[in-house]
């Protein structure tokens, strides 16, 4: 019951100064939640260090160059490991904050505490420092990351998380700023989060209905910048692989950002994306942070509790499982505690349906470096009932040689990039002899590595960020990155391309037909795979980076997105967007079971049949290139839904291949869907209006093509 005009809060003795130090009113504060909170007539601040001997809150002013205030927290104020404190009327829209921390610099130990050096929160909410994207920073400023408090007043009327099914997701992958940074976009605040909202019609036109946004949190893309020994144009960190915050978006994606208000603009696409039926999915990077090896900047963490937040040698020096100079110490407790903290801030306020772990097998390693069979990091973000609804899908692997695709720590829930299905698929698509047999296990969902997790353990890509993208896998045989500066050793070798008879562009018709056709095969296939397809942001549309695998440096047209692709490849988007729809028109492409090679439901066929150039009998020989097969409509979503039969025939082999095609029960008809031999114009037909094949009893599939027919 209010007083007066004071409220309950108001007149709680917990809220009023105890303690002042130059004209700053302050007293014991809470130790939960970590971070930064406002609570009634002040903030409540909160940090755990399990090795610092004494801790200093300092307070800056919005962009002031020296700090208004540095308050040590008293000894009393204390509790275990974590320091708190409540300071009062402060101005929460422009406040700053950083700590420091004193204790033993004693890098054998473990221990490399500076108390000259003010350090971000990693519980922040909003960071500041790199607020316009590539803006040049003071390189004097004695806080160049500086924490902020995010306010919680984003109406998100009725707004959640879509929820859909994973193996009805259609996923594309994208970066934010590369999506309309180029100036063909055409779009207002090019290269932002608020531009996005203008783009997605076109995501809806394409069809997907899940788009996964490379690193968003906030990094430097001023870090390990040099100019590009070719144009001299400055090379930066434009991926995002290097996190300072966990908790706090990229100001420099928002047209925002220099206001700080990312935190709503981000809030606002995401809504949006929502309102449009398009899952959002966040790139996160847990495996390493921006801090780099003992050479690196000190940001926070190291600061703070070296020893806890990172895998060190017994040494002292940092273990490099992720290949960037440090490996975050995801298993040990208190590092655990913040992974999963901030999980579930993405998950519940800013309404993210799921996650994409980079290099997730780290996740997984001990605090010494070794593979846990039960580690409790994935074992808690699988069970945890605020990330119940959420996708959570790892890379599973990392730099340190740990590669566990199809033995990732699933528990029931975890999804993985499937590397084995982008291989094998190049492989059979570049023509290379023995890949049949993996094959048929690829476009079942592999089931020879998801045998008790069924297809949705899937995540079927064939081209991602990293390496060549569609267009380049057909038109460059070895990798082309002489404008990152590292004399063309970084990047992958293993591409597993082929150029179709010229490195590079060309004028060669034959050539150029041939590389549109590979691409539409690769789409057919990714396509009509049992588990959950990935698509390349701009692969429909034949984007290119002039063969560079590893564009990581590039705020440059070898990442933007060049819009005007659109009406050059116009046949080839149309190809995929043809394929989208048909791939939700057909629940029996959708499974998220595994076949059962049988006939369950008493349809005359079984739910899954191979064959080759004779029905029902696949060649599999290790010379063969090509195979087909049929999936019975009658047992679409284990039997439940009636769907068409679909045959599927591949053919990687130079020369055309007649294949004799099953025979239908019931009066229906082979029909053809597409085709990747003929000519643009030709190579699709319209959902639901498929021409008969011109004989029932075969078809001549053409030199590395595809043909998918209906029948119905």
């Amino acid at each position: 019951m209010a007083t007066n005009t004071k409220s309950i809060n108001d007149i709680r003795i917990d809220y009023y100064p105890t303690h002042e130090h130059e004209g700053i009113k302050f007293r014991r504060g809470h130790a939960m939640p970590y971070g930064a909170t406002t609570v009634p007539n002040g903030v409540n601040f909160s940090i755990s260090s399990s090795a610092a001997t004494a801790c200093t809150l300092v307070l800056f002013d919005r962009g002031a160059p020296q700090p208004f205030a540095e308050i040590p927290f008293p000894d009393e104020f204390r509790v275990g490991d974590v320091y708190c404190m409540i300071v009062f009327d402060l101005d929460v829209e422009r406040l700053e904050y950083g700590y420091r921390m004193d204790g033993p610099f004693a890098p054998e130990l473990g221990h490399r505490f500076d108390k000259s050096v003010i350090l971000s929160d990693p519980y922040a909410r909003s960071l500041g420092g790199r607020d316009t994207w590539l803006a040049e920073p003071n390189w004097d400023d004695v806080y160049p990351y500086r924490s902020r408090l995010a306010f919680e007043d984003f109406d998100w009327e009725n707004d959640h998380p879509l929820e859909y099914p994973i193996e009805d997701l259609m996923i594309y992958e994208m970066h934010v700023r590369a999506f309309t940074q180029h100036p063909s976009a055409k779009v207002k605040n090019a290269g932002t989060f608020s531009a996005i909202k203008h783009k997605i019609k076109y995501l809806k036109e394409l069809g997907v209905n899940c788009v996964e946004l490379m690193p968003i949190y906030e990094y430097d893309e001023w870090e390990n910048s040099k100019p590009n020994p070719v144009t001299g144009e400055m090379l930066v960190n434009f991926w995002g692989y290097s996190t300072v915050n966990f908790f706090s978006p990229k100001a420099g994606y928002a047209a925002t950002g220099k206001f700080g208000m990312q935190v709503d603009e981000l809030k606002t696409v995401i809504k949006e994306l929502h309102k449009n039926g398009i899952e959002v999915m966040l790139d996160v990077v847990f495996n390493h942070t921006a801090e780099g090896d003992q050479r690196g900047h000190t940001i926070s963490f190291r600061g703070i509790d070296n020893k806890t937040y990172y895998m060190l040698t017994p040494e002292g020096y940092y273990f490099n499982f992720s290949g960037t100079g440090n490996t975050l110490n995801c298993n040990n407790p208190i590092v655990r505690d913040m992974v999963l903290d901030c999980l579930r801030y993405w998950a519940a306020d800013y309404h993210i349906d799921g996650f994409r772990f980079d290099l997730a097998a780290i996740l997984g390693r001990a605090q010494d470096g070794s593979p846990l069979s039960n580690p409790p990091l994935l074992e808690s973000l699988a069970y945890d009932p605020i990330l119940a609804k959420c996708k959570l899908i790892a890379e599973a692997w990392d730099a340190g040689g740990l590669y566990q695709v199809g033995s990732f720590p699933a528990y029931g829930r975890w999804a993985e990039w499937n590397g084995k299905y982008r291989d094998t698929v190049r492989k059979f698509l570049k023509g290379d002899t023995g890949q049949v047999g993996e094959m048929v296990q690829r476009i079942q969902g592999s089931p020879d590595l998801y045998y008790y997790r069924g297809p949705t353990a899937s995540i079927n890509f064939i081209a991602c960020h990293d390496g060549f993208t569609l267009y380049d896998m057909f038109a460059y045989n070895e990798k082309h990155n002489e404008a990152n500066g590292e004399d063309n050793r970084d990047g992958g070798n293993d591409n597993h391309s082929w150029n179709c008879g010229w490195e590079g562009e060309t004028d060669d018709i034959e050539i150029n037909f041939l590389r549109r056709k590979q691409i539409k095969n690769a789409l057919s296939i990714l396509l009509v795979s049992q588990g959950v397809p990935m698509l390349l942001m701009g692969d429909e549309m034949g984007r290119t980076k002039l063969g560079n695998n590893n564009t990581y440096c590039h705020d440059n047209e070898l990442n933007w997105l060049d819009w005007s692709l659109l009406k050059k490849n116009k046949s080839l988007f149309e190809f995929a967007q043809s394929l989208i729809k048909f791939r939700r028109a057909h629940p029996v492409l959708r499974s998220s079971t595994h076949f059962a090679h049988s006939d369950y439901v008493g349809s005359g066929y079984p739910d899954i049949s191979f064959h080759g150039a004779r029905a029902w009998n696949m060649d599999g020989a290790e010379y063969s290139r090509s195979f087909a097969f049929m999936l019975d409509g009658d047992h679409a979503k284990q039997g439940v839904i009636k769907d068409s039969m679909i045959y599927v025939a591949m053919n990687m082999y130079w020369e055309s291949l007649t294949f004799e095609l099953p025979v239908l029960n019931r009066d229906r008809k082979w029909h053809v869907f597409s085709n990747t031999d003929m000519p643009d114009s030709e190579a699709v037909n319209t959902l639901g209006k498929e021409p008969l094949t011109a004989s029932q009893e075969s078809i001549v599939i053409g030199p590395r093509s595809v043909m998918i027919l209906v029948g119905k």
